[in-house]
């Protein structure tokens, strides 16, 4: 296992928090919190290791469409870098819901 960790500042907090996906045979879990600050922290806690290059420039590209202030737990399996892109892209479009349409999205 390996935990890896990165900060993007100048972020506004999300409307709310989103859990999005499983931690299972090649998909990943994210969960993730508005923060208190304007600073985006990432945490990653993967199984595959040597990849820091291919999670910072898939966060890169995620953080220049949504400069969102959270503190974002990724629990990795294995999935592919386009899997952790739509993963994010869920949790950052969960959270940006009032909390009424998320419970009704969950409902669904």
């Amino acid at each position: 296992m390996e935990t890896l960790h990165y900060q993007y500042p100048d972020g506004t907090p999300p409307k709310g928090s989103a859990h999005v996906g499983v931690v299972g045979s090649g998909d990943l879990e994210i969960l993730l919190e508005p923060s208190s600050d304007q600073t985006a922290r990432v945490r990653i806690r993967t199984r595959c290791t040597g990849n820091e290059k291919t999670w910072k420039a898939v966060l890169d590209r995620f953080f220049a469409r949504h400069p969102i202030a959270a503190a974002i737990e990724v629990n990795d399996f294995g999935a592919t870098p386009g899997v952790v892109l739509l993963r994010l892209e869920q949790a950052w479009e969960v959270s940006a819901h009032d909390s009424a349409t998320r419970a009704q999205a969950q409902h669904d």
